[in-house]
């Protein structure tokens, strides 16, 4: 077990910079006069499209080149409902320059889940974010097959065996983490999930050494590097000197050398250690070649990070679906007695699978919450869907279509008592993706979201402050809670 000093916990908070530098205001406006300029060429030059082709439906803008970028900006669910509504489950809009074509509804979203790599592209619409932070050689800046081989091998170390270390180990990091909130409070808890997420992930997935060096100076570079994933980031060069772009390349750096020094470490040990580092080191591609430690770094990296986002923003969002509700947070605290006993010994594995109403209220979580309001591909040419177009599917509005869920806008677990209300639906709850770009730590996440919220649920009561339940910050490319702020006091056992 680790502790952290103040000066890391909050060095970890760090997750999202915010550009407010006058330099990175300058960069931002040229680059939007010269995209602007690229675009309204573009605009001009552009083919008529094929008569013969039947395209989706086109939603106007009297705005070039910005095109519906405010509307989305502000309330994109509203958005997008509403275009549902009026051109159907297929429709393109603009924003700054670029096309987007949504499918929505699982039938629609077969088009993409269904989609061979080659017929719908996610390395044309991910690897501009990834690759400055994960590095080269790994995830979408390599050819799909070869990327397919690397979350093949990662899946081989996200197993049965090894979740059933990972509770005991998530357990005791989070009772030492809130060791810190003492009896009562408020508190804010979606800083203090990111960092916990951070910790149990290290622990479980990069291994003790790695876990061991997690002080300020480490924290500090996890929060720069994570700072890549930005709309900045997305939308311009990855070569301009911002200052969250020097800060993001440095930390890779110094990361990847780190990780470096201790997978060396463990290729000169005659000590094998049953954990993922080590299924990466001992693994091969089917042509027999082993990974290079720079493959391993990076992989070690997007293990972590693609992550933690998606875990730290479901985790707060059901915290306060059960502070809203007293009656469900008390059913889930007595499921505990049930399942493990009214003394409450330490979670295992087998227990944490029987804790069906927790199960239930996470699923449900990411439905109404899923951390990534869209899913993202490149149409290539050739496609009814015109080249260029990014088509993208919503897990957010396939979760509430009003023709697919009943109470589409109500917390309700037991809706998953029996068969999956969408069940004849395949794509109509996808929080984890589907197809050949499934998010592989999906069990991993399970088990880390369940096994934390069973231990808060022990130590702590949860209500909300003055009956405030957080909105949606869209300002972020994950959307997490707004002013996330919760009450808690120790619960009497």
């Amino acid at each position: 077990m680790f502790c952290l000093n103040k000066g890391t916990t909050k060095l970890l908070s760090e997750t999202v910079e915010k550009m407010t530098n006058n330099a990175t205001s300058v960069l931002l406006a040229i680059s939007v006069i010269t995209l602007t300029l690229g675009y309204i060429s573009k605009t001009l030059l552009k083919k008529t499209p094929d008569a013969d082709k039947r395209y989706p439906p086109y939603i106007p803008s009297t705005l070039p080149f910005l095109g519906h970028a405010i509307a989305f900006g502000k309330s994109p669910i509203e958005f997008l409902e509403n275009a549902y509504e009026k051109y159907g489950p297929v429709f393109s809009f603009t924003m700054v320059g670029k096309t987007f074509t949504y499918l929505l509804g699982s039938e629609a979203a077969t088009l993409m889940f269904n989609s061979k790599n080659e017929d719908l592209n996610a390395e044309d619409v991910y690897s501009k974010l990834t690759t400055p932070v994960f590095g080269k050689g790994v995830a979408y800046d390599v050819p799909n097959a070869l990327f397919l081989e690397q979350k093949k091998l990662l899946k081989t170390g996200l197993n049965i065996a090894h979740f059933k270390q990972h509770v005991k180990i998530i357990e005791e990091e989070t009772i030492e983490y809130f060791k810190r909130w003492g009896d009562s409070g408020e508190g804010n808890l979606f800083e203090a999930l990111s960092e916990l997420i951070i910790l149990t992930a290290s622990s479980c997935l990069h291994g003790k050494e790695i876990r061991s060096m997690l002080d300020e100076k480490v924290a500090q570079l996890y929060a720069d590097l994570d700072g890549g994933f930005s709309h900045a980031a997305w939308l311009l060069p990855s070569w301009l000197p911002l200052p969250s772009f020097r800060k993001r390349d440095r930390a890779h750096r110094e990361i990847k050398n780190i990780f470096f020094k201790v997978i060396q470490k463990r290729r000169q040990s005659e000590e094998k250690v049953d954990d993922i580092l080590q299924t990466l080191i001992d693994a091969t591609y089917k042509d027999g070649r082993p990974l290079t430690d720079n493959e391993i770094g990076g992989m070690l990296i997007g293990l972590l990070l693609a992550g933690q986002h998606t875990s730290s923003t479901t985790s707060s969002w059901m915290g306060f679906f059960l502070a809203r509700d007293k009656s469900l947070q008390d059913k889930c605290f007595a499921e505990q007695k049930v399942v493990c006993g009214e003394d409450l010994p330490p979670l295992n594995f087998d227990q944490l699978k029987d804790l069906s109403l927790l199960e239930r209220c996470l699923k449900e979580t990411l439905r109404l919450r899923p951390p990534i309001m869209t899913m993202m591909r490149m149409a290539p040419a050739g496609y009814t869907i015109p080249v260029g177009h990014q088509v993208c599917v919503s897990p957010t509005v396939n979760h509430r279509l009003h023709d697919t869920w009943e109470e589409r806008l109500e917390f309700n677990p037991d809706r998953y008592l029996n068969d999956n209300p969408a069940a004849g639906e395949k794509f109509a709850y996808v929080p984890f993706g589907a197809g050949r770009h499934r998010c592989i730590g999906e069990n991993f996440a399970y088990v880390q979201i369940k096994t934390i919220w069973s231990t808060m649920l022990r130590l702590y009561e949860f209500d909300l402050v003055d009956g405030y339940f957080p909105t949606i910050n869209y300002t972020t490319m994950i959307h997490t809670p707004h002013n996330p702020i919760i009450r808690y006091k120790r619960r009497k056992l």
